[in-house]
């Protein structure tokens, strides 16, 4: 490792960790030894701001910025150095260990680059510095931006797919629920929206295989300055007829933003689009209520076994104790038991009697030619055409857009 202050036969100065004592982040100083061999020092967070401004820094190309909770209280101090840094051209790499997200969120809109949690993730500060290392594309050369229209009042229609366990299909279906959406007209196609907002295991890119862009995270740290260009280019465009929200490229924190960030994302998408596809996390967190108000149709969908039963009396419970509204729930049981099958189907009779609650669709499991959809990232109207699953998804669509037709023509 490098001095702080190198001399001339020393290797020049590419970057520096700042903290209050890098050696409370030992991955860090081994990773850093890895990426940039001896080019590099470390700096304490009052050193930070003079050498900055100093000429031996002017070869710097980012600063390391580790921070755990202890660093709360100075938090105007590590804000003043991304500041500083920002103003003299030199990148932000955001390393916290167990940091507030409000505090978090506030160091991102700051002008953080990058942020990766500690513990390191094997080869994340390594993917970071390559990442700011390569310039971002200006918005005039990004292909398959979404192109939308400045004050456009389509109020669409927000349906929104929740898995009450892992693994259930939640994303399979919302992927290719948009995707039949997007299709279901050959002369009138509507125009179809799908945010993927699991900011930790979202994988609607992965299921179509779209690049996860950089600036989704930049603007949901930043709502607030969104208009429509900074929207449509947070927009991933799919064979040009469905725009895609991917989640962030790192996996960030589910509070990371607010019910009132979320009410914004959800305004610009339902005023652009005819439908906004939503696929959600598992976990409730504080803007899950901003979802369930805005949604017109909100799938849960589950297992016929005892985790899916017994989350889903929790889930249940818990917007029936806010007072929330329950009755726009319309549960799906995926893999659901073949016609044939009398003693699963009665089992799935009884499941619903004893949660008290009426099962509105059952999708067919449909096995391998699904996983391998997925695998390949195409909806399974390219890959399985014929599979029982993509069929009733392809139903579904039909259905729900025949019924906004039917409610669009009595308005």
């Amino acid at each position: 490792m490098s001095s702080v202050m190198p001399q001339p036969l020393q290797d020049k100065i590419l970057a520096c960790t700042v903290s209050r004592d890098v050696q409370n982040f030992d991955l860090l100083i081994e990773d850093m030894e890895s990426a940039l061999g001896e080019s590099w020092g470390d700096l304490g967070f009052n050193e930070a701001i003079a050498f900055i401004g100093q000429p031996e820094a002017k070869e710097m190309e980012f600063i390391a910025l580790a921070m755990d909770d202890a660093d709360e209280d100075d938090l105007p101090l590590v804000t003043q150095i991304i500041t500083h840094a920002k103003r003299h051209g030199i990148k932000v790499i955001l390393i916290a260990d167990d940091v507030a997200p409000a505090a978090l969120l506030s160091l991102l809109r700051q002008g953080a680059d990058e942020f990766i949690p500690y513990p390191l993730p094997e080869g994340e500060l390594a993917n970071a510095i390559e990442r700011i290392r390569t310039p971002a594309p200006t918005p005039a050369a990004t292909e398959n931006t979404a192109k939308l229209n400045a004050g456009a009042q389509k109020d669409g229609a927000v349906i929104v797919i929740h898995g009450l366990a892992g693994g259930t299909g939640a994303t399979t279906m919302a992927v290719n629920l948009a995707w039949e959406l997007a299709n279901v007209s050959k002369t009138d196609a509507p125009s179809v929206c799908l945010l993927d907002l699991d900011l930790q295991y979202g994988s609607a890119s992965t299921y179509l295989d779209l690049p996860r862009r950089e600036v989704v995270y930049q603007m949901l740290s930043d709502t607030e300055s969104m208009d429509e260009e900074i929207f449509s280019q947070a927009l991933t465009s799919y064979e040009g007829k469905l725009q895609v929200l991917t989640a962030p490229a790192d996996m960030l924190p589910l509070d990371l933003i607010t019910s009132e960030d979320i009410d914004r994302v959800l305004n610009m998408a339902r005023n652009q689009f005819d439908y906004v596809v939503i696929d959600m996390p598992s976990t409730l967190v504080q803007w899950s209520e901003r979802v369930l108000s805005a949604a017109h149709i909100y799938f849960a969908m589950f297992e016929l076994d005892m985790r899916s039963a017994q989350n889903m009396l929790r889930f249940k419970r818990a917007l029936q104790s806010e007072d929330l509204p329950v009755e726009k729930l319309r549960y799906v049981l995926n893999r659901a038991p073949k016609f044939t099958d009398i003693n699963a189907k009665s089992r799935v009779k009884r499941m619903a009697e004893s949660l008290d609650i009426s099962i509105d669709l059952q999708l067919p499991d449909g096995g391998k030619p699904i996983t391998q959809a997925n695998d390949h990232g195409m909806p399974l109207s390219a890959s399985a055409p014929k599979s029982p699953l993509r069929k009733e998804i392809a139903k579904l669509a039909a259905s729900i857009h025949s019924l906004r037709d039917t409610d669009a023509a009595a308005a």
